[in-house]
């Protein structure tokens, strides 16, 4: 349409719109003089168009392509020609020859009445808008992403039909390359112009999503969103930076450049997993702090993997250089309890003020094993807890960013599993910011090895993240996304992807060789200018910085890395303490240790005990129609509590009530916690009548009681535990649980439980009181419902089998602070609510690993009396037997030890054969640390007694091989321990009812064969 520029003045104010009433505007119609200037060209010659009618022009252009018989005919002829491609000056007719020969007709003979293909002209128009989309669309396929130009994306051979070369794809022509089309209202390449040369839109598409910048977002099903992502790469011109933040990125440029230089310079023969080939890393972390920290962000959490980590810690958390550099001195003794761990598996805790925004800024570096995407739930557990425990509802001030490397993003589920708690009401953190730093290879495996999407970030669309693709090699580019990122997260609070797409100059540590495995890529890599060098190269061309500037600016920054090194020669011993990652430090002493080694009783008042068991049996909301079961329920807690009893549902009830009136939140997660996998929990009680309607009785212990948390999570193990692993970690003052839904479904979250939670404080100094609940008994249920594979738990711990401690007067305080976890297996419901309570009144923490029953939630005889939980009373580590081998102890035969469920089967079979005088059945509770103090006391009180270990377990599995040397230990190997339980097999229990039964019977008669 430009090419009616000149000619539409001349129409003149004697032809006039026919008489009609004033056209609807056309949806996106231009609203204004200046639109319909931007639309038939500069006319400022001609005062018809400029002053008086210019309206009128534009609503006569729109009438007629609602209808050319809206218009004048001498108009109609004009648009016809126009559009037909005819020269401005030849489309013009005067209307005075309309009715004879008209000018020019020698020479345009066919000018008058040129059919007008309104097919056409609107296929056109609507072949522009799909052309726009597809950019849109597929635009990133070929952008300029890979900084070798190797690009490993494999998008199957598909034509990306984008470009000038294949505007034919949508019927266009090379000659419409000249004409002009309205653009559509969902494109932003106009800046404020409606129409523009189909020329000029490719050229505008092909710098917006061909580039250095490739932009995946066309999938998310929210316009608005949408809109908001065009308008932010679509603008012309926006990706602008004035000097000064050009010269801010350059210096963070040679902080993270010349840091790894330095490195290798120093320790060359050490792996330190470092950056290179994605030294924009450091800039795009820093982008995205400093946007957020302007929006109002006060605290981020971050987790990542190895490599580039000691360049983060250095640079981004500002972790001392000296600590860091001192961390390769192979001198250096460790201060610290605990195994300690290597130095890019460390994190940090760093307060500080940050430059850009001038506001205070909290930055954490979770500690991770090189299990790479497993501490991602764990960052997200903690940045729920601090959003919580700040009242931030709606994630404004506390956000989490995770990087990733690209193999470990599309290979590992547990990233799969994270991203599915992103948007849940108890797990979302209210939007999180990945990046992912791509280096194209995995340790030595190609992406066409190690993934089956086109891209590693592919992952992310299950949860319509955008993904943000760019060039690594390009730091303005990269230093652009990454500031959208923050606006998106800050805005939106959805997760975002910043996909770095880079290369690793070295192999996966800088003592690796890559040209083993990818000798072109490492060809390439070779011949390829740092990027630093090539920014620098542009900002001195641009006049931005001179190169002595330049100079100096590295001059300085390798010299504050020489200064930190003399420092560090003088670090004779690593203080792991100092590399926390989460503080507490209102709960130690400053020296880290606990305040006292004291623990309080574990007992509550009865009239307490009343109050919470009557909250437990009722109903507290009006109008609240219940299930006509749980009414059963409810009144049967009532019944229980006027008798002074508690069963297991109710022990836990009066735990968790008790908690809440001392003012300790308690967050309970799990799949089907609210009702209990075995409808034994009842905590969320539904209306029958109303959708969505709820009542929490735990709400109602206490007018000031703190918060109490139960939610049924994802149907996820490992990322749900990771999870409530880093809630923990936020806090001492809260209970922290997760339920399995059975025990040994904790199989698939068994990294957490091995790298974090049993190992957690040695590697890191980092306690924590996380509390498993894990369901555990032979049922007759078959092989995958019945063990918690209490073994594994047992194998971890740290405690010597064979050596019999010193017993002190505060033995099992110490044990319990020296130990790395606690395994306990209760048998009655009053133990079970001490244990609980314990694990909040010690002076310190320490996981807790709970075996719950399931058969004994409702047996007759796993019952409580409130005279086991009142003040005076506590957790008994092991329950003697005071039955009638109390009265004469010398004349007992043997003693049973054991623990769990087992108990009640074997008091029911001593009974039966009459040798409830004969045989003690001594339950340990408590069987990690171990309570060698009380077995030794039970083994003299019985002293003619032989000794056996009873299990239901089979022999190779269970208790038996840690609980065996133990005994032994303590009573000095004197007398052998016998076993009684199933024989050792390969599946944890029979699926047959049959054989299940038979070989209960058998462990039972070998208990009793005397």
């Amino acid at each position: 349409m430009h090419r009616l520029r000149t000619t539409v003045a001349r129409l003149g104010p004697s032809v006039r719109c026919v008489s009609r009433p004033r056209p609807a505007r056309l949806p996106g119609a231009p609203r204004t003089c200046e639109s319909t200037r931007r639309l038939f060209g500069s006319v400022s010659s001609e005062p018809f168009l400029n002053a008086t009618s210019s309206n009128y022009v534009e609503e006569m252009y729109y009438a007629w392509l609602e209808n050319p018989k809206n218009v004048h005919k001498s108009w109609d002829i004009f648009f016809r020609n126009a559009n037909a491609g005819v020269p401005p000056g030849l489309a013009y007719q005067s209307p005075l020859h309309l009715n004879g020969m008209p000018q020019g007709a020698e020479s345009a003979p066919s000018l008058l009445g040129a059919p007008v293909n309104t097919k056409k002209l609107v296929a056109d128009h609507l072949a522009v808008h799909t052309l726009i989309r597809a950019y849109q669309v597929r635009g990133h396929h070929i952008a300029k992403l890979d900084p070798l130009g190797i690009s490993c994306v494999d998008f199957d051979d598909a034509p990306c039909a984008v470009g000038f070369q294949n505007v034919g794809f949508y019927g266009l022509a090379e000659s419409d390359l000249d004409k002009v089309f309205r653009l559509p209202t969902t494109t932003f390449i106009g800046g404020g112009e409606s129409s523009l040369p189909l020329r000029e839109i490719i050229r505008r598409l092909e710098l917006a999503y061909c580039q250095h910048i490739g932009v995946e977002f066309m999938f998310i099903n929210d316009v608005e969103q949408c809109q908001w992502i065009r308008q932010k790469f679509e603008t012309p011109d926006i990706m602008h930076f004035n000097a000064v933040e050009q010269r801010t990125l350059l210096g963070r440029m040679i902080r993270s450049t010349r840091f790894e230089e330095f490195l290798q310079r120093k320790w060359s023969s050490e792996k330190r997993f470092g950056l290179e080939g994605c030294e924009s890393l450091i800039p795009a972390l820093k982008t995205l702090i400093d946007v957020s920290s302007q929006r109002g962000v006060e605290n981020v959490i971050m987790g990542m993997p190895h490599r580039g980590r000691l360049n983060v810690l250095a640079n981004v958390i500002r972790k001392e250089l000296e600590q860091i550099f001192c961390q390769f001195d192979s001198k250096l003794e460790a201060a610290d309890e605990g195994s300690g761990d290597v130095k890019y598996h460390l994190g940090m805790y760093h307060k500080r003020k940050n430059r850009v925004s001038d506001k205070n800024i909290t930055l954490s570096l979770m500690a991770n094993p090189s299990h790479l995407e497993a501490v991602d739930p764990v960052v997200q557990g903690k940045t729920k807890a601090e959003q919580f425990y700040c009242g931030d509802t709606e994630g404004k001030r506390v956000m989490s960013i995770l990087l990733h490397g690209d193999a470990a993003f599309a290979g590992q589920g547990i990233v799969y599993e994270t991203f599915h708690l992103s948007d849940l009401p108890s797990y979302t953190t209210h939007g999180t910011i990945h990046v992912v730093v791509n280096n194209q290879i995995g340790f030595t495996t190609d992406p066409r090895m190690a993934r089956s999407s086109p891209y590693p970030t592919d992952v992310a669309r299950v949860v319509n993240a955008p993904i943000f693709h760019v060039n690594a090699d390009d730091p303005e580019a990269v230093m652009y996304v990454c500031k959208v990122a923050a606006e998106w997260r800050n805005t939106f609070h959805k997760d975002v992807v910043v996909d770095l797409v880079s290369y690793r100059r070295n192999g996966h540590n800088e003592i690796d060789e890559p040209m083993f495995t990818q000798p072109l890529m490492y060809k390439r890599i070779k011949k390829q200018k740092g990027v630093l060098q090539q920014f620098a190269e542009k900002l001195i061309g641009q006049g931005v910085v001179s190169a002595q500037e330049y100079e100096e600016e590295v001059a300085n920054y390798d010299k504050i890395c020489e200064d930190a090194y003399a420092r560090s020669k003088d670090e004779k011993i690593l203080h792991i303490k100092h590399w926390l990652d989460s503080p507490w430090p209102d709960f130690f002493n400053l020296d880290g240790q606990p305040k006292n080694m004291k623990c309080l009783s574990t007992g509550i008042p009865e009239e307490e005990l009343q109050h919470i068991g009557n909250i437990a049996a009722s109903v507290p909301m009006k109008d609240f129609t219940i299930h006509g079961g749980l009414s059963r329920i409810l009144k049967g807690r009532g019944n229980m509590v006027s008798q002074r009893l508690c069963d297991w549902a109710l022990g836990e009830y009066m735990a968790f009530g008790s908690l809440l009136k001392e003012g300790i939140h308690v967050r309970l997660s799990g799949q089907d916690v609210e009702r209990g996998t075995f409808s034994h929990r009842h905590h969320v009680l539904h209306d029958q009548n109303v959708d969505k309607r709820i009542c929490i009785p735990m709400d109602y212990i206490a007018p000031d009681q703190a918060p109490y948390t139960v939610c049924n999570s994802s149907l996820s193990e490992y990322g749900v535990l990771g999870f409530e692993l880093g809630f923990a970690m936020a806090s001492p003052n809260s209970l922290v649980l997760w339920e399995a839904q059975f025990g040994d479904f904790h199989n698939t979250a068994q990294c957490i439980i091995d790298q974090f939670i049993s190992s957690g404080q040695a590697k890191w100094v980092r306690q924590n009181a996380i509390v498993l609940l894990l369901p555990h008994g032979m049922e007759g249920m078959g092989p995958e419902h019945s063990s918690a594979r209490p073994e594994r738990f047992l194998q971890m711990c740290n405690d010597d089998r064979d050596v019999f401690p010193k017993l002190t007067e505060d033995f099992a305080m110490r044990q319990l602070y020296d130990c790395n976890w606690i395994v306990v297996y209760c048998s009655n419901p009053a133990n079970y609510f001490h244990v609980l309570r314990r694990q909040i009144l010690l002076p310190f923490r320490k996981p807790l690993i709970v075996f719950t029953p399931k058969s004994l939630l409702r047996h007759p005889e796993a019952k409580s009396s409130f005279d086991y939980m009142l003040p005076g009373t506590s957790f008994e580590r092991l329950i003697p037997d005071v039955g009638l081998v109390a009265a004469n102890p010398t004349n007992v035969k043997r003693i049973i030890f054991c623990s769990g469920k087992v108990y009640y089967e074997l008091t029911r079979e001593r009974t039966n054969r009459g040798l409830d005088s004969d045989v003690a059945i001594v339950r340990i509770e408590q069987l990690s640390p171990f309570p060698f103090d009380l077995v030794k006391k039970e083994t003299e009180r019985f002293p003619n007694a032989d000794l056996v270990w009873c299990q239901e377990e089979h022999k190779n599995q269970g208790f038996y091989d840690y609980v065996k040397p133990r005994i032994r230990t303590t009573i000095q190997r004197s007398r052998p321990v016998l076993y009684a339980g199933r024989e050792s097999a390969a599946a944890p229990a029979t699926g047959n009812k049959k054989t299940h039964l038979m070989e209960l019977q058998r462990l039972l008669d070998t208990a009793f064969s005397l």
